[in-house]
């Protein structure tokens, strides 16, 4: 990795790419130590610091938003109102034909409007978001005005920080270096990683860890990063051979190659996704606090990070959405005809259905191994933390070292395609 972006510096477009993005992401840091008014920054830091955020999922957007939620900044919604809105749309898409043909058959255009769509609908949910935030703040005792338009002024700073954020990520795709999106989510969930530490430290001190358990998590660490790059870049490869045949004087074809089906083709995308979901129920506490012993009050005790319940849910959840993520990324049919269309079958089978057939059972199987691995990785840090409550906070671990893993091989394997592009370009010129 390191050697990639060493030879990525040395090429003068990419490293002003990748200037680009640093400097974006300098902003989103920026943006994410200023305060918004009317809040007592010091009071919600010790909120977020007490037993009672301990294992919720208010921790899991807070550790999204690099630390904006806990000290109430103009990014504390972060990216995740456009992360909702993303799913939203794409499960749309899925269920309306209409919508369906539009991104299929409108080409660049249909995308366009999806797009746009998205990015409406983020505004929209960044102000439902930024409402329940100020509903916390108001109740909870957080607020220096109460007046209305201060929580005007408020809720438009919260949401305005989402559009932000969304038009830096966008502009980061387009200018920059990686998936916008992604590399703005991985700066938040790196810049957390002092305050893990010293969460370790205090431990350390206080008796709650002792330096073997410290050491053996560390080793588990770097073993989960090993086995993530390993699976990440795990595929099976189903042969595909090219009829032989003339025209004119000479013969084309007879090769063969292989068609790649990545294990985790779906990368981190149904961790997100399914961290987004289950953030919701949390978003509805911040507009109403049950009484203690009530049905209410249990029904949110559910969706804790170290709830039997939601561990279980948040597994299902991620093994769904990567199911839904091959199901869009491959269409067996489609890849059945062009094989057809170009002289190509898989050995011992025929060309058509007894071909896509076969492509679907393979990925399949292939999915379900990916599924699994994502759902284990990501909660068997919950399962760590709902048996020794001490290491709550080291519970979110599993899902912050998938996603940051991941966008970090998907940023390398983008910039070694475009250092790949440009050498051929040049050979050819």
């Amino acid at each position: 990795m390191f050697q990639t972006l060493k030879n990525a510096w040395s090429l003068p477009d990419l490293r002003k790419k990748l200037l680009y993005t640093l400097f974006i992401l300098l902003i989103f840091r920026f943006g994410s130590c200023i305060p918004v008014p009317f809040i007592n920054t010091g009071l919600l830091q010790a909120y977020f610091e007490s037993a009672a955020v301990q294992g919720s999922a208010l921790n899991f957007i807070d550790m999204f938003t690099g630390g904006g939620l806990s000290g109430a900044t103009i990014f504390a919604m972060s990216i995740t109102p456009y992360i909702n809105a993303s799913i939203i749309l794409q499960l749309l898409t899925v269920a309306i034909p209409a919508l369906e043909r539009m991104v299929k058959d409108g080409g660049e255009e249909g995308r366009k409007k999806i797009a746009s769509w998205t990015r409406y609908l983020a505004v929209l949910l960044g102000l439902l978001q930024g409402f329940s935030y100020y509903a916390l703040l108001r109740n909870q005792g957080f607020l220096s005005n109460t007046g209305v338009l201060a929580a005007v002024a408020i809720v438009l700073t919260f949401t305005a920080g989402t559009a932000l954020i969304m038009w830096l990520g966008e502009h980061i795709t387009q200018n920059g270096i990686g998936n916008g999106i992604s590399i703005i989510l991985f700066a938040g969930i790196v810049s957390r990683g002092p305050q893990l530490m010293h969460t370790m430290v205090n431990l350390f001190q206080l008796g709650g860890m002792n330096i073997v358990a410290g050491i053996l998590m560390i080793i588990i660490a770097l073993a989960l990063v090993a086995f993530i790059v390993f699976m990440s870049n795990a595929e099976r490869r189903i042969p595909v051979q090219y009829a032989k045949r003339v025209v004119g004087r000479k013969m084309y074809g007879g090769q063969s190659t292989h068609l790649p089906i990545k294990v985790n083709a779906s990368g981190v995308m149904p961790i997100i996704f399914a961290s987004s979901i289950l953030s919701l129920p949390q978003t509805i506490s911040m507009f109403w606090t049950p009484e203690t012993g009530s049905f209410g009050y249990h029904m949110l005790n559910l969706f804790k990070q170290t709830s039997p319940f939601y561990i279980v849910l948040y597994a299902l959840l991620i093994i769904g959405f990567a199911y839904f993520y091959a199901s869009i990324q491959f269409n067996p049919i489609e890849i059945s005809n062009n094989l057809k269309k170009n002289g190509g079958f898989i050995p011992g089978f025929r060309p058509g259905k007894p071909t896509s057939d076969f492509i679907t059972k393979a990925l399949g199987k292939v999915t379900f191994v990916g599924a699994i691995f994502l759902g284990v990785v990501a909660i068997l840090p919950l399962i760590v933390g709902a048996v020794a409550p001490n290491l709550s906070n080291v519970a979110l671990g599993g899902t912050s070292i998938i996603i940051v893993v991941g966008v970090a091989l998907d940023t390398v394997k983008q910039m070694e395609a475009q250092m790949m592009m440009r050498h051929h370009k040049g050979f050819l010129e």
